[in-house]
């Protein structure tokens, strides 16, 4: 199992309120949850997808209840995740992807249509849609984030994807 080391999340005090405090748990079970992953930069996205595996399956979520959607790159995956949430009756997606800046432009824009596309989608669509692409300087950083040194961002996107979930049905 990909257990995700200590990061930058502090949860040893849970939020204390006087009013109604809705937080949805960690349990998997009952849920539908879709994943849209990017192929460029198989390397790490793949590490994305395995770990974000072990956290749906650590969560009780049943390997039937899990459709995962392959894109070409980054860019692809808001429109991906748009279908799958249109089309398909899921609780949660989880979008993972690396843009890895080079020596153009085109990082800028790409992370930019990314991020304002995947959060387009949840607001539009009502599904919660976690951003777990990531837009690193360079190989090394999207590797500490993979299961190394900072954690690891696949592993953590499919938790708040359940999380999430059974937020959204606590509001509902």
């Amino acid at each position: 199992m990909t257990r995700s080391p200590t990061n930058d999340r502090d949860e040893s005090e849970p939020l204390q309120s006087r009013f109604k405090l809705l937080r949805g748990e960690l349990s998997g079970r009952n849920l539908t949850i879709g994943i849209v992953v990017s192929r460029f930069n198989h390397s790490i996205t793949q590490r994305l997808l395995e770990g974000a595996e072990d956290a749906l399956e650590e969560a009780g979520v049943s390997a039937g209840s899990v459709t995962t959607v392959s894109v070409p790159g980054a860019f692809e995956i808001p429109g991906a995740a748009k279908q799958l949430a249109c089309r398909n009756k899921v609780d949660a997606i989880v979008c993972l992807g690396a843009v890895v800046r080079g020596q153009t432009e085109h990082f800028t824009y790409v992370s930019k249509a990314v991020q304002e596309g995947i959060l387009a989608v949840s607001l539009e669509t009502g599904v919660p849609i976690i951003f777990g692409v990531l837009t690193t300087d360079d190989f090394e950083q999207a590797m500490d984030r993979t299961g190394g040194r900072l954690g690891h961002k696949g592993y953590e996107a499919a938790q708040d994807a359940v999380e999430m979930a059974n937020t959204y049905r606590l509001i509902g």
